[in-house]
């Protein structure tokens, strides 16, 4: 998946600060292009466009919290990295989600916790 950026590097360290994907070895900061691994393919690839992001996308990632985690401790985790919460969708039923926006204005969502989808 590539995801276009003004700078992939420092875009792409905030993706591995909040996902816990490496960046590969071999990118560095002013790169036209870095890449975040996955434990397999599909890899996430941040390329340097000149044009700024103008509406909503089409396509965005869903983030569940790990490591024990739930939806709103991962939220608030998330903006503790420098996301924004863009629109609440949380239900009182602990049903709903979080859209919220990367650094750069990219939408992604947080989901609830596979622990949590089973209660």
């Amino acid at each position: 998946m590539t995801i276009d950026a003004a700078d992939p590097y420092e875009i792409a360290s905030w993706w591995s600060r909040a996902t816990g994907l490496p960046l590969g070895d071999d990118d560095n900061p002013g790169d036209p292009e870095v890449m975040l691994r996955t434990k397999q393919d599909p890899f996430l690839l941040f390329i340097r466009v000149p044009e700024g992001k103008t509406v909503k996308n089409r396509l965005h990632l869903d983030v569940n919290g790990t490591d024990g985690r739930t939806r709103d401790q991962e939220v608030e985790r998330l903006v503790g990295l420098g996301a924004t919460v863009f629109d609440d969708r949380r239900q009182p039923d602990g049903t709903g989600w979080v859209t919220m926006l990367d650094p750069e204005g990219n939408e992604f969502c947080v989901c609830r916790s596979q622990a949590e989808r089973e209660v």
